[in-house]
């Protein structure tokens, strides 16, 4: 049985307050998937041994690695996670604490190489050693900063680190455990930033559309509580007249890009979110079909505290053909069911908790 190995934890700085502090069902689904999105980072064949709350303890047996491919993944999982936390600032939904908070999380690492071994309790594997008690005690420590490589002697076997980068500066330290004195180096990893490419947000474009439709109404209620009703795929099939069921096709919070499969009574049909924008007395949000042909944009205004219009506009690719087969009493009955679709969010906002 091997018993030398690799430990690397990455660890989600700032987690411990961003979790007090904010909505806890939206800073739950945030850390999962900056979690879910480490583990997918994994290029090394690590190992997971458990997930603690806000990090991963990875291993592998065998010989120390060398500190270039160490480097690597630890780049490789840093400029994930915070391409993650800019693309989704730029396109987040909601305006929570969670949310407008979570771009300030980061992320450390800790890389040590020691003695330990597994053992199974039913279907979990579990990691024993004093050298997983240490790397764990290297999690707590004097580093001011929060966004840094720590890499242990048991890994540099007494020769120092190599600067990789030209911003790279190494600081020598050491923690006193009940082990004794543990010696590392550590390196601020903050610079890496610079080199995260950040996809711009595609511009929505109507041009080349006409509207079809559109209605409005005013609701007794708040301009968020009519948003989360409206904008909610879970609410749609409640009132949009013609939807019998909406899918979510992922788990994570609402952004732009998050796709929806929508059962019609006539059939299927996939819609993605295609922009969003926010201020405290207006929203505005859009969905475009898989086909881009049809767009529906949604107008949030807030009229007083506890009063706001909603509009829904529909468009469509405009030429020849759609103009030709768009016949007014089609378009009636597809203007009464936009009607009515407003009109049954007025029981929805009085049944369902927002």
């Amino acid at each position: 049985m091997e018993t030398k190995g690799l430990l690397f934890i990455p660890d989600i700085s700032g987690f411990t307050r961003f979790v007090t502090e904010s909505e806890i069902n939206h800073s739950r689904v945030i850390i999962q998937e900056l979690l879910e999105l480490i583990i997918n980072a994994n290029q090394m064949g690590l190992e997971i041994s458990e997930i603690e709350g806000d990090a991963i303890l990875f291993y592998k047996f065998g010989e120390p690695p060398q500190l270039k491919e160490l480097y690597q993944q630890v780049a490789q999982m840093f400029c994930q996670f915070h391409k993650n936390l800019m693309a989704y600032d730029q396109r987040r939904y909601c305006q929570c604490k969670a949310c407008t908070s979570a771009a300030n999380l980061s992320l450390k690492v800790i890389t040590h190489y020691g003695e330990f071994t597994k053992y199974n309790v039913k279907n979990f594997s579990k990691l024993i050693g004093k050298d997983v008690i240490v790397a764990h005690q290297l999690l707590k420590n004097d580093i001011a900063q929060h966004e840094y490589w720590l890499v242990t002697e048991g890994l540099l076997n007494h020769v120092p680190p190599t600067d990789f980068t030209e911003w790279m500066n190494w600081t020598d330290s050491m923690k006193q455990t009940e082990s004794g004195e543990i010696h590392f180096h550590y390196t601020q990893l903050s610079e890496l930033k610079n080199e995260i490419s950040n996809d711009p947000l595609p511009p929505l474009s109507l041009s080349g559309k006409k509207k079809v439709q559109s209605a409005s109404s005013v609701y007794k209620t708040d301009i968020i509580t009519l948003f989360h009703a409206t904008g909610a795929f879970e609410f749609r099939h409640l009132w949009w007249e013609g939807v019998e069921k909406v899918e979510e096709l992922h788990h994570f919070l609402p952004r732009i890009g998050m796709k929806s499969k929508w059962t019609l009574n006539n059939g299927k049909t996939l819609y993605y979110s295609s922009s969003y924008s926010y201020t405290d007395d207006r929203i505005e949000f859009s969905e475009t079909n898989e086909k881009g042909d049809q767009v529906i944009y949604f107008t949030l205004i807030k009229q007083t505290d506890r009063e706001t219009k909603l509009t829904i506009a529909i468009y469509k690719n405009s030429n020849w053909i759609t103009n030709l087969i768009s016949r007014p009493s089609d378009q009636k009955k597809q203007e009464a069911m936009l009607q009515k679709s407003l009109e049954n969010i007025v029981p929805l906002l009085q049944k369902i908790p927002l």
